[in-house]
């Protein structure tokens, strides 16, 4: 089995797959701060032939990490930002300090459309641009619809906030303050995309394709003036790029990219965008 982990600040994804079937065979999620050992919701290390990790969780919980694949002598492969790989070339100064999620999806992202927008709807939202040539653009980074409703939660007395908002009918103006609250950061969010997809054109002078990711993927999808594509594994997919074990992934086919606009991937997890 195949182990891959997305270690992100607050969450941390895992999937197990098939080496030989390339077959998924399970996915779940921990607590990023939460010690391995100690939650019911992890693989069994036992079975494990090789890890691959995303991690921006830092340096402590890569280090447990670690730790476990020693005691289990397996195979571990960290993704690292670089200055250029599989065609790509990161637009960053400092190329290693470039988030390794965002710098993994922008690589599945390319690969799997060539020139991209790439957006991370997570706890904060990222933008990366790809053009046709393979040069990075750099990106943008603003909190995530998630982390603003946190924020005013803090500065705003007795405002309750559904944190599972629809898209349906947040773009209207809110007739009570939860509502006004709540549309207002979803327009923010839209606003935000928006706004950089208009100066991602300005610069390259194509409709890039808008490629979705994180957990608020689907919700910004559905306000969005423009079509898009959601891929819930990105991530995992540029690790599959950076380090291919299965024979689909030596061949360059990764999980769960969407074929047309408004068609997710790994449909089974999400809904439709």
């Amino acid at each position: 089995m195949i182990l891959d982990l997305d270690i992100g600040n607050t969450l941390t994804k895992w999937r197990l797959k098939n080496s030989n079937s390339n077959e998924i065979i399970d996915r779940g999620s921990i607590w990023t701060r939460d010690r391995w050992e100690n939650s019911e919701s992890i693989p069994d290390f036992r079975d494990i032939k090789v890890m691959r990790v995303s991690n921006v969780g830092g340096k402590e919980v890569l280090a447990e990490v670690e730790r476990i694949a020693r005691r289990f002598r397996v195979p571990l492969h960290v993704a690292r930002s670089t200055i250029k790989f599989a065609g790509v070339r990161n637009a960053y100064k400092e190329p290693e300090k470039l988030g390794i999620d965002r710098w993994l999806g922008l690589l599945a992202a390319f690969h799997g459309f060539g020139a991209c927008f790439v957006v991370d709807c997570g706890s904060a939202i990222t933008i990366d641009v790809v053009k046709a040539d393979g040069g990075h653009l750099g990106g943008y980074i603003a909190p995530g619809i998630r982390l603003m409703k946190e924020s005013l939660k803090l500065g705003t007395k007795n405002v309750a906030i559904d944190p599972d908002d629809s898209h349906k009918g947040l773009m209207n103006f809110g007739t009570s303050t939860q509502e006004a609250v709540s549309h207002g950061i979803y327009l923010s969010a839209l606003g935000h995309i928006t706004l950089a997809y208009k100066q991602a054109f300005n610069i390259s002078k194509l409709q890039l394709p808008i490629i979705l990711t994180g957990g608020d993927a689907q919700l910004v999808a559905g306000g969005l003036e423009f079509e898009s594509f959601c891929w819930p594994d990105m991530v995992y997919a540029g690790l599959e790029l950076m380090f291919p074990v299965t024979d689909a992934e030596k061949l360059g086919n990764l999980s769960g990219k969407p074929i047309n606009k408004n068609e997710i991937g790994l449909a089974d997890l999400v809904g439709s965008c």
